[in-house]
């Protein structure tokens, strides 16, 4: 690996000692999009870019195809790149292992890695955390302090018992640090007083997923979080302008829904 990704993955470790906020992006353009409005790093959104292959979300896309993207990703724009790669591709630790050694060669610093094994399950926490330990290892065999976001789906998936999920979670949270996760992801939770108690509860730096709905960026900082996440909810927006506007031409003959869209030089520009 170049000495380059290697000052990358230390930027985006050093970005986490304040607030860093990523619009996550699903492609060439809307990453230079993200860092054009003046985002610090960029992240994928796993969704968005299997919606953009042709793929549904949830370990279908398969390594080769998402890595493929990583790596246009990271070669559009001069900020770090941390990319979602779901559950790793694999069932194995080693087939994790391998696909963060992809992301690295990628030129991405960062994974998110999901403990969700199904709809409403999750990994058993001995096997995640031998994931996120093969994750790390293949890491430092590369000489890259990658950034290992450990994404717990407790509260996303509704999993176990409400009245002790938060106790659940940061017990997650404390294996996967062990095991050398460099964050925790924590999405679908955005009530002050939970946010607060993750926060509180974890030695590493919270990540939570906002989105309409959720506290501003100013209330989730105060409560503790280091990283705020969009997920998949910009992917969605820009399908949903999509489809307006094809029903629209198709059913009315008119062309409102495309109003507001971006100017073709500029794309134009930002896609050279």
């Amino acid at each position: 690996m170049t000495s380059d990704i290697k000052a990358r993955a230390e930027l985006f470790h050093a970005l986490h000692d304040g607030l860093l906020v990523l619009p996550n992006a699903w492609d060439a353009v809307s990453a230079r999009l993200v860092a054009d409005a003046g985002a610090r790093a960029v992240a994928t959104t796993s969704a968005g870019v299997a919606w953009s292959l042709g793929a549904p979300d949830g370990d279908a896309l398969g390594r080769d195809r998402a890595v493929g993207l990583i790596a246009r990703v990271a070669a559009a724009v001069d900020v770090p790149v941390s990319a979602d790669v779901e559950g790793g591709y694999s069932d194995t630790p080693d087939g994790v292992a391998k696909t963060v050694e992809g992301v690295l060669a990628a030129g991405a610093v960062g994974v998110n890695l999901e403990d969700a094994a199904g709809p409403a399950t999750l990994r058993d926490l001995a096997e995640q955390a031998e994931r996120i330990a093969a994750a790390r290892r293949a890491a430092d065999a590369a000489d890259v302090p990658l950034f290992l976001n450990a994404r717990i789906d407790t509260y996303l998936r509704g999993v176990g018992d409400p009245d002790t999920r938060l106790r659940d979670t940061l017990i997650r949270a404390a294996a996967y640090a062990d095991a050398g996760a460099s964050g925790i992801f924590v999405p679908g939770v955005t009530d002050a007083g939970t946010v607060a108690a993750l926060a509180e509860g974890t030695t590493l730096p919270l990540n939570v997923m906002a989105g309409p709905g959720a506290p501003d960026v100013a209330t989730l900082a105060e409560l503790g979080v280091s990283r705020i996440s969009l997920g998949s909810s910009i992917a969605q927006a820009a399908y949903a302008v999509v489809r307006r506007a094809a029903r629209q031409v198709l059913s009315s003959g008119t062309y409102d829904e495309l109003a507001d869209a971006l100017d073709y030089g500029e794309l134009n520009a930002l896609s050279g």
